[in-house]
């Protein structure tokens, strides 16, 4: 059984689904994820779209499906009996299905950590007693689980494989039909479809504001892969913006961006990876983010700068994540080429304190070694 929840979950379970099968093409895997899993041969009994929110509040009206699923998914635990059960990130669904695993004399492999050391921190009495083994994907994170008794190795981040150009410049600017020589700017609202609903029009009016003060600009959209064109277009409607929406070529759609606003998640680490200067917006209901700040204990809240220890790239919340600010950030980057330089070097460190490639080739290893 393999487990994931969101759209860079679904992405990584399928390289791993695919690394396990060249070590022993007759495994056979089921569960729960995205189009990334079901092209790597998973038996999907739920799409992870149906299941990704963001916020402690926004759950509550997806509670009803993501109970069901749960509960199909922990009956199979003891009908079924998997050889191995892998979970992908997605804490609060997949830790009460660790539970259940470990309940039913099952091995829980845990690839990609919950975000333990952030927020939340009681979760890793659970993981000590459920999960069998932990794959962590970033490199501080070995020893935080190591000294609360966790049997842990570091792999490497997965996006190291991932992250990378097809084409030229040039070439790209033709493929998405651009126009060479006009400043990009990229739009990622993130990969669910509250995510976007929340932060796409914000990102919109924040880009009506760099266009009347910063024009001639060309924006770009890179879809993700949860998502559907159709969705994404409702928001832009027929005004005079106009936003070329990019599918399945994130690495060559971001690249070509001189700043881009990025929702908060795996995508500001995509975005670093591929040193383009970003700015990070996060932004929830008034109700979760009142929560959620009372149990944070990190000075950041993006990949990019958590991993670099310090702030690298501009980060809005909540209340600051509104056009004007954002506009006003992503402008500086326009105004300011010397700011934008300095920020790509800062991002160019990054990619060298995650590790080697080869992650879910590491992962895929230790998962084999875990069957009877």
């Amino acid at each position: 059984m393999i487990v994931a929840g969101e759209a860079s979950g679904d992405l990584h379970g399928g390289n791993l689904v695919r690394a396990m099968r060249a070590i022993d093409p007759a495994l056979s895997f089921y569960g729960m994820g995205g189009k990334g899993m079901k092209e790597a041969g998973v038996d999907l009994w739920a799409d992870a779209a149906d299941m990704a929110v963001v916020g402690l509040t926004e759950v509550v009206g997806k509670l009803g499906v993501i109970l069901r699923v749960l509960g199909r998914l922990k009956a199979s635990l003891r009908r079924d009996r998997p050889d191995l059960v892998i979970l992908i990130d997605y804490p609060d669904f997949n830790l009460p299905l660790a539970r259940a695993a470990a309940k039913a004399g099952i091995k829980v492999l845990y690839y990609i950590s919950p975000q333990v050391w952030a927020w939340r921190r009681g979760r890793i009495r659970t993981i000590r007693k459920s999960v069998s083994r932990m794959a962590v994907i970033l490199p501080f994170e070995e020893a935080f689980y190591r000294e609360a008794g966790v049997d842990v190795t570091f792999v490497g981040h997965p996006l190291l494989d991932q992250i990378g150009r097809k084409y030229t410049r040039a070439e790209a600017i033709e493929r998405f039909g651009l126009q060479a020589g006009v400043t990009t700017i990229g739009l990622l609202p993130g990969s669910r479809h509250s995510e976007v609903t929340r932060l796409l029009p914000t990102m919109l009016g924040a880009a009506r504001i760099l266009a009347q003060r910063h024009g001639p600009l060309q924006f770009v959209l890179p879809l993700a892969g949860t998502l559907e064109r159709e969705f994404v277009t409702g928001f832009l409607g027929s005004g005079h913006l106009s936003v070329r929406i990019i599918t399945d070529e994130f690495s060559d759609a971001v690249s070509l961006c001189d700043a881009a606003m990025v929702a908060s998640g795996t995508a500001t680490l995509e975005t670093a990876l591929l040193e383009t200067p970003l700015v990070v917006i996060y932004k929830v209901s008034a109700s979760s983010y009142v929560i959620g700040r009372r149990f944070i204990r990190v000075d950041h809240i993006s990949l990019a700068n958590i991993i670099a220890g310090k702030r690298v790239v501009p980060e809005l919340i909540q209340d600051e994540a509104n056009p004007e600010r954002i506009a006003a950030a992503v402008g500086d980057l326009i105004d300011h080429p010397e700011m934008a330089q300095a920020m790509r070097a800062e991002l160019a460190q990054i990619r060298g304190k995650l590790g080697e490639p080869g992650a879910a080739r590491r992962t895929a290893g230790i998962a084999i070694g875990m069957l009877p």
